[in-house]
């Protein structure tokens, strides 16, 4: 994994859909796991969701939470 994504969850916006405008860590779980039963996207979007669903999914979410007060 590369590091930087983890800061990428902190400071990239959705580009699209329901929470568009919303930090990528600040999804809410049930949009995350909507996206791993149908498919994330490509690009590195996707692999922000993905990664964020990880996290969410395992109750890691307060890993970022050192990367938020560094913004």
């Amino acid at each position: 994994m590369r590091p930087e994504l983890l800061q990428h969850l902190v400071t990239r916006e959705m580009p699209f859909g329901k929470y568009k405008g919303r930090v990528i860590a600040d999804l809410p779980g049930n949009y995350l796991n909507w996206f791993a039963r149908k498919g994330f996207p490509t690009g590195e979007i996707g692999i922000l969701l993905a990664l964020m669903q990880e996290l969410d999914h395992n109750g890691l979410t307060s890993l970022l939470d050192p990367l938020r007060k560094n913004i």
